[in-house]
């Protein structure tokens, strides 16, 4: 890497830019040369011809603009406002990620979240307000996920968020990051009705349709302080720790517009009420639909919302395909996508009902039922060669390991009968076979959906379509889950435990804004890969000595390469401009760090 000067004549006038550049081999027979970032002009070769002063920061804070000489051009003019630089000090130091963090702003300003939470917070705390600590934890959600504590030790030190935020190293302070959560939580409601209005105004979006879905998160550590922290159906996998259930609401673009939390061991069909009640409290009662998956449904969930005058459009539990296996078997299907055909039918209550069956899924069902017929076969073979050879004698120890087996293999156990004869307390003999007219029929509804709907539609191409939108729904968890790592939960306190869970709803809104502006102007890119390709834009420090023993600081941001630059002509955005020099005494060091 060395320094680059390029020389330019305007206007009649001789200017000479510096820049950092590096040469790339790009084959064995070629190199270039890469800019890796401006230094800008750092000065001309006659005085009279010098038309442009920078603006430079004194150690003790003082502003103020100076002309810069280099000591490649020739001896500097004496006079005050001018400082010349010896080029051969050149040292570059304290590289710093700049662009996902940038890219995070970005988005967190043209959601209007700055304004509101600098409405909602107001106070500071040491000099430090608290809404740009709470848009530094949003955003180090957004960008690289972690704890509190490691945002403050391993994170912020590495990014340039002092300069995004106009903030000291103070911003990051562990005390004032776990702080900031406690006082999130009451703007809850407020923040769901801003954003709202935000996904109206920037996308069009609408609340007549909404998607319903819920989830779980679980802790590691102890909960004791957490009521909500309770044991329940894991969809995580982790029956052994506590849990909190995440119920969201979507529009079917993805935008989320309300959320809540409820203890761990909710069951979903109970949380229906409590969430229609929330949704109205805030957007009014009007007739939207509902779409939501079988294990919300029932009779009470669907009287209610027609009750308030609502629509759904729901899937039912498997067991209700019973009543329509002629119709599985008949013909009149309709195609209503690759590989998926429907089929509608009006049922004796005055709804509308769904049938329909995917390729895809069947072949997906099937394949998950032998993996796990399969399993279950050769752990009953061990247990009736255990038995068989006196390993297991006892009834009640048979009994313990089925019902593990039954646990284990709940899908599939019905498929499989037992026969075994306790004598006493012992057993003597143990088989097993297969009920082949239970799995026949299973294997008939294999693929097979049955939606119910108060809709009044004729086309059931349309309602199905309109259905699988809840795969919105569970997009937003899988992003949640992974690119934002809300889980697991380390918190212990009821408040932060749900102020944790709001970052990373901000986390999100930050997530699926980008996807949307990717998808109108850069539709190959995830938002994922967004951040990875502005993740290469760098800050650094670029150091110079000058000829009466200070030093000069010169902060700058790296040249976007190609596909960067592409990418921000694509979304219409412009790099920031370059901050401004710092001078300072003695031995360098970081030019930002006591801002």
């Amino acid at each position: 890497m060395y320094l680059k000067a390029h020389r330019r004549n305007k206007d009649g006038k001789s200017h000479v830019y510096y820049s950092l550049t590096e040469s790339v081999r790009v084959s064995r027979s070629r190199v270039i040369q890469r800019r890796v970032l401006n230094l800008g002009e750092l000065n001309t070769t006659q005085v009279d011809r010098w038309q442009r002063t920078i603006e430079v920061i004194e150690e003790d804070g003082r502003r103020h603009q100076m002309r810069l000489f280099t000591d490649r051009e020739g001896g500097a003019p004496k006079a005050e406002d001018v400082a010349e630089v010896i080029l051969s000090s050149l040292s570059l130091r304290r590289p710093r990620q700049f662009g996902a963090c940038w890219v995070g702003c970005k988005l967190w300003e043209e959601l209007g979240l700055r304004s509101f939470w600098e409405q909602a917070l107001g106070e500071c705390r040491g000099g430090v307000p608290w809404d740009r600590v709470l848009e530094l934890l949003v955003v180090n959600r957004l960008s690289e996920p972690g704890s509190e504590l490691g945002a403050h030790q391993r994170w912020f030190p590495k990014t340039a968020m002092d300069f995004l935020l106009d903030a000291g190293v103070s911003v990051a302070e562990k005390d004032r990051l776990y702080r900031c959560l406690d006082k999130i939580l009451a703007h809850k409601e407020g923040l769901q009705k801003h954003l709202a209005e935000r996904w109206r105004d920037l996308y069009g979006a609408r609340l007549d349709v909404l998607l319903y879905d819920l989830t779980s998160t679980y802790f590691e550590g102890e909960t004791a302080a957490a009521p909500k922290a309770q044991r329940g159906y894991s969809r995580d996998h982790r029956p052994d720790c506590k849990q909190v259930v995440l119920a969201l609401v979507v529009t079917p673009e993805g935008f989320p517009i309300s959320y809540e939390v409820f203890p761990g061991n909710r069951s979903d069909v109970t949380s229906l009420d409590e969430m229609l009640r929330s949704v109205e409290a805030k957007y009014g009662q009007i007739g939207r639909v509902w779409v939501f998956d079988r294990g919300v449904v029932s009779e009470e969930n669907l009287a209610l919302i027609r009750q308030r005058g609502g629509k759904y459009l729901v899937g039912t539990p498997r067991r209700q395909l019973k009543a329509f296996e002629r119709e599985l078997l008949g013909k009149g299907w309709q195609k209503a996508r690759e590989q998926v055909e429907v089929k509608l039918r009006s049922g004796e209550d005055g709804d509308l009902y769904v049938l329909a069956r995917s390729v895809k899924r069947r072949a997906k069902e099937r394949a998950m039922r032998r993996r796990r017929m399969r399993g279950l076969y050769d752990s009953l073979r061990s247990l009736a060669s255990a038995v068989r050879r006196g390993h297991v004698r006892r009834y009640e120890v048979l009994l313990r390991r089925l019902g593990r087996l039954e646990e284990r293999y709940a899908p599939v156990f019905a498929f499989v009968e037992l026969r075994y004869q306790p004598q006493g307390e012992h057993i003597e003999q143990f088989s097993f076979g297969l009920k082949r007219t239970a799995l026949k029929r299973a294997y008939r509804y294999d693929g097979a959906y049955l939606l119910r709907s108060n809709l009044r539609e004729e086309d059931p191409g349309r309602l199905w379509a309109q259905y699988i939108q809840l795969t919105e729904v569970e997009a937003v968890f899988r992003v949640l889950k992974t690119d934002l790592a809300l889980r697991p939960i380390w918190h212990y306190t009821a408040e932060r435990i749900e102020a944790h869970i709001l970052v990373a709803f901000l986390g999100y809104c930050l997530w699926v804004a980008l996807k949307h502006k990717l998808r109108a102007s850069a539709p190959g890119l995830t938002p994922a890969q967004c951040l990875d390709q502005f993740g290469q834009i760098l800050m650094v420090e670029v150091w110079f000595r000058l000829r009466d023993g200070r030093q000069i600081c010169l902060p700058r941001i790296t040249e976007p390469q190609e596909a960067q630059a592409m990418l921000l002509h694509q979304l219409g955005w412009r790099l920031p401009e370059q901050p401004p020099p710092r001078i300072t005494a003695g031995q360098a060091r970081s030019c930002v760090a006591d801002r």
